[in-house]
């Protein structure tokens, strides 16, 4: 009986065994192919709003051998520059070109630094650069260190040039979106004349179709246009933010569940967009919470226009209109959607303060399938300049001397201190002096790093930036401000373009390469050890989704070398099955059992796989140690190969092998590999 039993646990280990491998297969196929899967999951959440999150569509990093790019190597100039400050001063230079580079939208930069004798060099690498001497340019500057102060100067007037030029540019685009609405209405097909008219990126090549828009899309004006317009109906240059549009409207769905509701905010000190409030946040507590048990259906809107500190909905009585889920602060919006109609909910904290919450209805909202045909017009935005919350003040890294990390004596808490020359001491003085309780920035590069307030007058040059810092935290602060006080000039010494079309060639041929490659590997197991084949190709099938899954997901750049690197961990994760089925092979021709004949081939091949697999492994560690970016690609695609392969070969093969052995004779036959169990004889 208890045989029976440990037989029956034995049994369902495997199932479950079985369900898990299945488990993973799908899920890494999922992450390998998001668009497949996130096709299902928008059809299911369609059909039964279960809400399922999408898959992030994130590709594959390609190397600059594949997606084409630019390939820079710099060299520090660390001429009088103190031997225990080179190493810092260069790892600033990296900092700020990583940064610049960022700026200029180019997707997975690597920047960095080595160092070649006595010479410091930066080692740039931009995947899909066209304009190189545009990276050359911007990467070459030197950083800019500036010492800002807050913006209360108002926005200038448009020019009588600047409002004709409006005028002009506006009356051209009524011209052009006319013209095209007119040969619509001729007969021209709606998509060929977004082809040609429309300044829509998004839509235009698709023949103006911009899918199906709910009310939290970024298309208000066309949502609302929408909404009163029939299937089929074509909107006559309809004004949006964005320009003149030519709308033609298609089916309409069921949406997204929308809520209507109305609002009261108790903010206080510390809260965002909460000036010259002076409740602290206990008392604006308890006058939120007497609210709350004050409020009812009748009188919410009376107690919103008296009490709200919501600028925005305190006029109208707090309404908020209609909601989608995901328009509010996660606070708000979680309480808001799951109480029932009519409930007054409260108080509820978000960032902005306390809120008293009526929700007035809900509805399912609906969605409408959109083509337009967009042509931009301009404002007044367009031609001024963008107000700037700060303004210059003549304070930059120019007249900084050093910045260190200090901590203060008295807490211990961590700082960075700054020293200004004799002139910066008296531009900082004079800017302290004028902005005594307002904050000033620190911009780096033209991006704020730091945002501290004035608390005194600082006359002697010197200043200390306070925050909650930590060790390493305070010194990258440092560390940028004195690549930008230095600086650190650098000199392009060598450069190499990879144009993206090579890059293309070399990607398609190495997938040929492998895929063929890949496909007579299979069908040798397949001939050669028959159903212990099909088995392997089913785990090597595994071993590929999921090595390509874990790649995406660590973000593993893969070049030539890193290709070849992962075809040739294929090759060992066959290797270690062939190892094994040969053992099993043995096994069987000695007269065990097929059960037994795949323990123990497993058994015995266990050491043979572990071994040549962990010198391969200790080889890709020096490789990635010593080597070249290239060769640390190979090194890293080969070994994250083997480790997958390893559990592939001995776990996920081995699992299968133990679920289909009851379903064969204990010689197992032609299937296992023509072996035919050989009775044991006694000797006389």
């Amino acid at each position: 009986m208890n045989k029976v039993k440990k037989a029956n646990s034995a049994r369902s280990k495997v199932r479950w065994g079985i369900i898990g491998i299945l488990a993973l297969f799908i899920i890494a196929g999922f992450f390998d192919v998001p668009t497949w899967a996130n096709k299902a999951i928008d059809t299911v959440n369609n059909t039964a709003y279960l809400g399922i999150p999408r898959i992030p569509e994130k590709g594959f990093n390609l190397g600059l051998d594949l997606q084409g790019g630019a390939h820079l190597i710099y060299q520090a100039d660390v001429s009088g520059i103190k031997e225990s400050e080179k190493g810092a001063a260069v790892e600033g230079v990296r900092d700020v070109i990583e940064r610049r580079v960022n700026a200029i939208g180019v997707s997975e930069p690597n920047v960095q630094t080595t160092k070649v004798g006595n010479d410091y060099r930066v080692i740039v690498e931009l995947p899909g650069v066209t304009d190189i001497n545009e990276a050359i340019n911007m990467i070459g500057e030197t950083p800019i260190l500036e010492f800002k102060e807050e913006n209360d100067e108002p926005q200038r007037e448009l020019t009588e040039g600047e409002k004709q030029q409006l005028s002009d540019n506006n009356l051209q685009a009524a011209q052009k979106a006319t013209e095209a609405l007119d040969k619509i209405k001729e007969g021209a097909e709606f998509g060929e004349i977004a082809k040609e008219y429309s300044e829509d990126e998004l839509s235009k090549n698709n023949g103006g179709y911009l899918g199906y828009i709910d009310r939290s899309s970024p298309y208000p004006a066309l949502y609302s246009w929408a909404e009163n317009a029939q299937e089929g109906d074509l909107g006559e240059l309809v004004q949006s933010s964005e320009g003149l549009n030519i709308l033609k409207r298609g089916a309409e769905r069921d949406g997204q569940v929308e809520v209507e509701a109305s609002h009261i905010l108790i903010c206080y000190q510390g809260t965002q967009f909460c000036p010259d409030n002076e409740l602290t946040k206990d008392e604006a507590f308890l006058k939120a919470q007497s609210l709350f048990h004050e409020a009812n259906a009748e009188n919410f809107s009376d107690l919103a226009k008296e009490n709200s500190t919501d600028p925005g909905t305190k006029d109208v009585g707090g309404d908020l209109g209609w909601i989608s889920k995901g328009l509010l602060v996660t606070e708000v919006d979680e309480p808001l959607f799951s109480s029932e109609v009519g409930q007054i909910i409260g108080p509820v904290e978000s960032p902005f303060g306390y809120h008293i919450l009526y929700k007035k209805n809900q509805r399912v909202g609906k969605e409408y399938e959109i083509w337009r045909i967009l042509v931009k017009t301009m404002t007044a935005a367009d031609i001024l300049p963008p107000d700037d919350p700060w303004k210059n003040t003549g304070l930059s890294g120019k007249q900084l001397e050093k910045a260190e990390v200090v901590s203060d004596p008295q807490t211990g808490a961590i700082q960075v201190s700054l020293l200004f020359d004799e002139e910066g001491k008296d531009l900082f003085k004079e800017l302290t002096e004028r902005n005594i309780s307002k904050p000033i920035a620190i911009f780096l590069d033209g991006a704020p790093i730091s945002i501290p307030t004035v608390n005194s007058v600082i006359p002697d040059g010197r200043a200390v930036i306070q925050g909650n810092f930590n060790l390493s935290e305070a010194q990258l602060l440092a560390q940028r401000l004195n690549a930008g006080a230095l600086p650190v000039p650098v000199e392009l010494i060598a450069q190499q373009s990879i144009g993206a079309s090579l890059g293309a060639e070399s990607l398609q041929k190495s997938l040929k390469a492998g895929i063929v490659g890949l496909i007579l590997v299979m069908l040798f197991m397949l001939i050669y050890y028959r159903l212990p084949g099909l088995v392997s190709v089913f785990s090597l099938t595994l071993y590929i989704t999921l090595t390509l899954a874990i790649f995406k997901l660590i973000g593993v750049t893969l070049t030539l070398a890193g290709i070849a690197g992962f075809i040739l961990s294929i090759g060992m994760a066959v290797d270690a099955n062939v190892l094994i089925f040969e053992r099993l092979k043995e096994e069987l021709k000695e007269g065990k059992s097929l059960k037994a004949a795949v323990e123990e081939g497993f058994l015995r091949a266990w050491t043979s796989i572990r071994d040549g697999n962990i010198s391969t492994l200790i080889t890709c560690v020096l490789l990635i140690w010593f080597g070249s970016s290239f060769v640390q690609g190979f090194a890293v695609t080969l070994a994250i190969g083997i480790l997958i392969s390893m559990f592939s070969a001995i776990t996920v093969t081995r699992v299968i092998l133990r679920f289909v052995v009851p379903w064969f004779k204990p010689e197992g036959g032609f299937m296992f590999l023509g072996s035919k169990r050989v009775e044991n004889k006694k000797t006389e």
